[in-house]
């Protein structure tokens, strides 16, 4: 019987499980949305809520800049710092290749933005199952991350204006040289 052993196993040994889920709470921070399996979301979603927490618990302390901060301060802050790197890498990399410092993002950001709510961070969406194996994949997130693709409709939609606003000139500049060049096949 496994009476107090919470927690799901997932076929690895505690030191994998533990990177694995090191590896997927960098990358939710990082990212704030990150594609995997159920499961995975689900334990993912203790450890991220845990973390969360836990720089939470430090109140205004948590972003208040470094140099504002007496000694009690700093000493709070310090052993926060530490045990959030217990559980995330230090440094984690952006979309354009810069490197972000993930346990500052858990202490300045995300303690702030949640500094109001009581907990439930995070949200799963079920997306269905994966190609290849079958597995129910899951997308898990921020509560307060941006809808899924509202930047990228928002660069999309840019960009045709853009396209229109430009394709108008260059066919009236385009009919303007062609009736020329007709005028002058005209004149030949």
């Amino acid at each position: 019987m496994r009476h107090r052993k919470d927690g799901r196993q997932f076929g690895r040994n505690t030191s994998h499980r533990r990177a694995m889920f090191r590896n997927l709470a960098a990358n939710l921070v990082n990212h704030e949305r990150i594609l995997t399996t159920d499961a995975k979301a689900k334990e993912l979603r203790r450890v991220t809520e845990r973390l969360i927490t836990k720089a939470k618990r430090l109140g205004p302390i948590a972003y208040t800049p470094q140099e504002k901060l007496d000694d009690t301060g700093r000493a709070k802050r310090l052993a926060v710092s530490r045990n959030l790197g217990g559980f995330l890498p230090r440094w984690g990399v952006e979309k354009d290749g810069t490197k972000r410092d993930l346990v500052e993002k858990v202490m300045v950001e995300l303690a702030q933005r949640f500094a109001e709510r009581p907990g439930g961070y995070t949200r799963i969406i079920k997306v269905g199952p994966r190609k290849g194996d079958g597995a129910s994949m899951s997308l898990i997130e921020f509560v307060d991350a941006a809808p899924v693709g509202s930047k990228q409709m928002e660069d999309v939609v840019e960009a045709a204006e853009a396209a229109a606003a430009d394709e108008p000139e260059t066919d009236a500049a385009d009919d303007a040289a062609s009736d020329d060049d007709e005028s002058e096949e005209k004149d030949d």
